[in-house]
């Protein structure tokens, strides 16, 4: 029994039973997704006439778990700004429902081939800078010192000690904080913008006229400008060689020269500085991620993400090759953290050969 289902069944047809006819309401609602998140998403499908059917998606995000406040006040913001996400048509903070506009089943990441990839990514860089120039009344939260630290905590916590089960002597732990903090200064050197923070293959849709929509943005913050970059071209979910990544974070580095609202921002910035940002700022991101990956499975019985972690420290390893200041965090990764990783899970071989 599902209550929260239940529940959430009976608010949408109390919803639409002003615009539809008590015989068209939806009986049941189809699972679309859950998600790393506690919300739930289901499509209720429904007929405005006895020929015309249409959907909305019905969003199960307990208040207790999830800030329904944000995800409204974000999703307003980013569509006035041209972005395209879906359209709240009702909101019950109290329960936890929302009532969103349908964007369709077309994840991008299924879409993306060695043919179809360039495309599909030049799209998505464009988009990414009206979700840059975005404003808010009440600012975001800073990505700042104590949240990037928090983040990267997780790869201790969860990943080195829950996963991989390794014990941390104290110059393990010293040099774990000083590489962290070296990251988190270069994240704040980086002019600072309007971060999705999830900017990825799986939070992308194709939509019916080609455009790319915009799913999952309510944990944005204010914080460094290759941070959402970096989510979609080292997606944990799938890997790219290394030499088009680097095009086309070029190419978005020209994207914020040539825009007149960007334009100011990079003005000093020459592309070697841009790609050490991209580089230092992956890092950060794929600690957290290979942590929260690994929350997952143990706190969340999410069990799926440990197949994403192997890609995601294979793309440390290469990140760290040749930057001065994380050399004995690279020692680690290859001495110690891949060793382990590969006993750990035997599939992750491949991702190191």
């Amino acid at each position: 029994m599902d209550q929260r289902r239940d529940q959430l069944t009976l608010w949408v047809r109390e919803q639409l039973a002003p615009k539809v006819p008590a015989h068209l309401l939806p009986e049941v609602l189809e699972v679309v997704s859950g998600d790393a998140s506690f919300r739930r998403y289901f499509r209720a499908k429904f007929n405005v006439t006895e020929d015309h059917a249409v959907s909305v998606i019905a969003v199960d995000a307990p208040p207790d778990k999830e800030d329904n406040p944000s995800f409204v006040t974000i999703a307003k913001v980013l569509g006035d700004f041209g972005v395209r996400v879906p359209e709240v048509y009702e909101v019950d903070y109290k329960q936890g429902f929302m009532l969103l506009s349908d964007l369709g089943n077309s994840l991008l990441l299924p879409l993306l081939t060695e043919a179809s990839v360039d495309g599909y990514y030049q799209k998505a860089l464009q988009g990414l800078l009206p979700i840059q120039r975005s404003s808010f009344e009440t600012p975001l939260p800073a990505y700042d010192y104590s949240l990037l630290m928090t983040e990267m905590s997780l790869f201790t916590d969860w990943f080195l000690e829950r996963h991989l089960g390794l014990i941390l002597g104290e110059a393990d732990r010293a040099m774990l904080k000083k590489s962290y903090a070296y990251l988190i200064g270069e994240a704040l050197e980086q002019p600072q913008v309007t971060v999705h923070r999830d900017y990825h293959s799986r939070n992308l849709m194709l939509l019916k006229d080609d455009s790319l929509g915009v799913i999952d943005f309510q944990d944005a913050v204010h914080g460094p400008i290759t941070y959402d970059v970096i989510s979609l071209l080292k997606d944990s979910y799938c890997k790219w060689p290394k030499q088009q990544v680097d095009e086309w974070a070029l190419y978005f580095f020209k994207l914020l020269q040539e825009d007149p609202e960007h334009e100011g921002m990079v003005s000093e910035v020459d592309a070697k500085q841009f790609m050490h940002w991209f580089n230092t700022m992956a890092v950060q991101r794929h600690l957290k991620v290979a942590g929260i990956f690994s929350r997952l499975c143990y706190r969340d019985n999410k069990t799926g993400y440990l197949a994403d972690i192997p890609r995601t420290v294979s793309y440390l390893v290469e990140e760290t090759e040749g930057v001065k200041a994380l050399g004995d965090l690279r020692v680690m990764l290859l001495d110690i953290v891949v060793p382990a990783l590969i006993h750990k899970q035997p599939e992750a071989q491949e991702f190191f050969l």
